[in-house]
């Protein structure tokens, strides 16, 4: 049978011949005649591969030394609750004398992802929770990104909060720093090191990271870009490794061991058992993504899928059946969201009968979603545009 072609928003489309290489992986990791599920995270043969994998992450991304590649697990909803629990305790080692409910935590929403780690911020506690800044205010959905105008950051936060691309909304922060829809690094606090932290869980690896170095913490969960799911990469700068149980005894949270970013710093992510068979696929797209050309070649290849995808929409709009859901500017180009005005339902079942699949919205919005990652070929992009103009034409 056919593979069907995945738009599917995560887990996500790998390429092909990853699949078939991590498939001889299965019966034989390396020729050590063990394979990858069942070989010891310990050995020297994984250890090595592990390395090898940080390696081609800080090749392609830039990262620079003073910061660290940490692979662990729980997802990108795992990190809600670990940044808040980590840069919390790394503010009381700083300022030891605040009151508990002193501390600030900046969020900027743009979407369901980023508005439930702000939840989550709330829920823990540990200091209070600001909205520097909310696309709602000026729209009634998430459907752009707020311009700079829009920003009040505190003067002195335990961390500042933004999501790069919101998979549900389909909205994404412009890569262009002219762009009024680009993050606004400009205006973040001056002086010292900024706790910032991006979630760029749906976008890792599908274009450079702008300002990276000014990063306290970036995260992205491995099944939309890269892997499969059940990793979770952090780059996180070395002086937000902090002793969490120091900052607990001057009264921060305690941290669990798991979550604890020194602790999986200082053993090399094998704290626990890492998710070595995510871990080995992953390293294989990473290979193969730098024999390609990086980040710089997916960022060109992933602009010119999204542009094919957006004209489509826009002519099915013009003849009134179609409706794109974000402001152009903000919109993604990981996940396209858009809304079928005539029969979504019919729409939906002529695509899988093409072999096109998981274009369902999410179950919170509806509508359509294309997502467009970086297994996803011009071609597969090509036949969904060639059925929208079918579908608005007939």
């Amino acid at each position: 049978m056919p593979r069907v072609i995945n738009f599917g928003a995560g887990p996500s489309a790998l390429p092909d011949s990853v699949l078939h290489e991590a498939a001889l992986g299965l019966l034989d990791f390396n020729g050590t005649g063990i394979g990858i599920a069942e070989i010891s995270h310990r050995s020297q043969e994984f250890a090595a591969f592990l390395d090898e994998v940080e390696s081609l992450i800080r090749t392609q991304l830039d990262v620079p030394s003073t910061h660290s590649i940490l692979f662990t697990q729980g997802g990108g909803t795992g990190q809600f609750s670990a940044v808040v629990l980590n840069l919390l305790a790394r503010h009381r080692l700083l300022h030891p004398n605040l009151a508990d409910d002193e501390p600030v935590m900046d969020y900027v929403l743009t979407g369901a992802w980023s508005r439930r780690a702000s939840d989550e911020a709330r829920r823990l506690g540990g200091g209070r929770v600001h909205v520097a800044a909310d696309a709602r205010l000026h729209s009634r959905n998430f459907d752009h990104i707020p311009t700079h105008d829009q920003y009040e950051f505190s003067p002195n936060p335990a961390l500042i909060y933004y999501c790069d691309n919101e998979t549900v909304d389909g909205v994404q922060f412009s890569a262009d720093p002219a762009s009024p829809a680009s993050f606004p690094f400009h205006l973040l606090p001056q002086g010292g090191l900024l706790p910032l932290v991006g979630d760029h869980s749906s976008s890792f690896m599908s274009r450079p990271i702008p300002r990276l170095a000014d990063h306290a913490v970036v995260y992205a969960g491995a099944q939309k870009n890269i892997g499969p799911a059940g990793l979770t990469i952090l780059i996180v700068r070395k002086d937000c490794l902090v002793d969490v149980d120091a900052a607990a005894k001057l009264g921060a949270f305690p941290v669990p061991l798991t979550m604890s970013y020194k602790s999986m710093a200082g053993s090399s992510s094998m704290l626990n058992t890492p998710s070595i068979f995510p871990i080995y696929v992953s390293g294989l797209v990473l290979r193969r993504m730098q024999e390609l050309g990086g980040v710089q070649h997916y960022e060109q290849f992933n602009k010119r899928k999204a542009e094919k995808l957006y004209a489509a929409i826009h002519e099915g709009e013009e003849k009134g059946l179609l409706k794109a859901r974000v402001q152009e500017g903000s919109r993604s180009l990981m996940n396209v969201v858009f809304d079928v005005l005539s029969d979504e339902a019919k729409f939906i079942a002529g695509a899988e009968a093409k072999g096109m699949k998981a274009i369902k919205g999410h179950r919170s919005v509806g509508g359509i979603r294309v997502s467009l990652y970086n297994a996803v070929t011009e071609e597969q992009v090509d036949a969904m545009v060639a059925y929208i103009r079918e579908f608005i034409e007939t």
